[in-house]
């Protein structure tokens, strides 16, 4: 157990739009200093843990890249890889992703996880972002049902996606990356290349999605990148997304249903040779980032904070960085950025997912071959 290392973002560290930059040192906006918080890890050991979700009793279900789902106990011992786990596509981003609880776990046991699943459909082979539900027993998944596979069917193993929020009507929403080489098909609405999707639990469409007439009823925003966090405001029941941009443009976006978020006609960012994507950070039609970054920090969970443990921050979004590796976090003031703040700086681990436990402490997963479960409290 060690007191964490915070620091306040600095001008020359990080330029950003639509928001104000921290300044100071020592003590925090709220009260809260570097002191006031304790970094325990849960668990480590785990391979290249990706994301997290919490059951009703306090255990918490782990995804492990290279293809395993672990539980967690509320007391911090691992079960090992649980039992009946489908095959992933292990392949550089690739693998078992993100992981969510059925709205009514307590009566289904119900669990649904999104992964790069092995596709061959009419002679196209690759894999694509599929997302299954499964019932959740002492001995690991049973009665195991794909739900859901993207028809971004590609033969590399880049931008997924593949986070996952139930809103407060219980139904799904999937982010889709545009698989890298099909940047373009973000703005064809026929394909789920860089697309948030909406789907009942049962994997049937909603009738009141935009796009039910075309090829893709499932598509429910469009113009996105490779989205890593999506979560679901606490009190306007808004879905709100954060994706990757390229070199520059990293985003975060309040999503409405039909809205074409751009990617890649207008992007506050530049491709990764310097070559220019796109001229224009503006066009109509297209909707503006609620923030956003550059230089990229390469952002990865996303949740807002609600809680009693660190009560002065209600409100307030939390995001992983895997590039700078920190935890950011975001003043919400009136429903627009305020200050950021960086915390665990001098840890020196990617941190891939973000989640507010029962408890009010904040859960991390750390991004490496031996990743860890971080527990910040105070």
């Amino acid at each position: 157990m060690t007191k964490l290392s915070t620091a306040l973002i600095t001008t020359s560290a990080l330029a950003l739009s639509q928001t104000a930059l921290a300044h100071g040192s020592g003590e925090h906006e709220h009260g809260i200093t570097d002191a006031d918080i304790t970094v325990t890890t849960l668990a480590e050991g785990l391979v290249h843990p990706w994301g997290m979700a919490f059951l009703p009793n306090g255990d918490m279900l782990i995804t492990e890249r290279a293809g395993g789902i672990q539980r967690l106990s509320k007391g911090g011992s691992l079960s090992g890889r649980l039992a009946n786990v489908p095959a992933v596509v292990a392949q550089n981003q690739g693998g078992m992703l993100d992981i969510a609880i059925d709205p009514d776990f307590t009566s289904n046991s119900t669990v649904y996880f999104c992964y790069s699943k092995e596709s061959d459909v009419e002679g196209k082979k690759g894999s694509s972002s599929s997302v299954a539900k499964a019932t959740l027993t002492d001995a690991g998944l049973a009665d195991v049902d794909v739900i859901f596979s993207a028809d971004s069917i590609v033969d590399n193993g880049f931008h997924f996606g593949c986070r996952l929020a139930f809103d407060a009507e219980k139904q799904l929403y999937i982010t889709m990356g545009d698989r890298y080489k099909y940047m373009k098909e973000a703005q064809n609405t026929n394909n789920h290349f860089g697309k948030i999707v909406r789907i009942n639990r049962d994997g049937s469409v909603p009738t009141d999605n935009p796009f039910t007439d075309g090829d893709a009823p499932e598509v429910f925003s469009y113009g996105h990148r490779n989205v890593q966090g999506v979560t679901v405001h606490p009190d306007t029941g808004k879905v709100w997304a954060m994706e990757h941009g390229p070199k520059g443009g990293d985003e975060i976006n309040v999503i409405a249903s039909g809205a074409n978020y751009g990617w890649p006609v207008i992007t506050y960012g530049i491709d990764y040779s310097g070559e220019i994507i796109s001229d224009k950070t503006h066009m109509d039609g297209m909707e503006q980032p609620w923030v956003y970054w550059d230089p990229s920090i390469a952002p990865s969970g996303l949740t807002f904070y609600q809680g009693d443990m660190f009560k002065e921050w209600n409100g307030d979004i939390l995001v992983g960085s895997l590039k700078f590796t920190h935890l950011r976090r975001i003043d919400v003031k009136n429903g627009k950025p305020g200050e950021q703040f960086e915390y665990l700086r001098d840890n020196q681990a990617r941190v891939r997912d973000v989640e507010v436990g029962p408890d009010g402490a904040i859960y991390l997963l750390t991004d490496a071959p031996n990743g860890k479960v971080l527990r910040l409290s105070k």
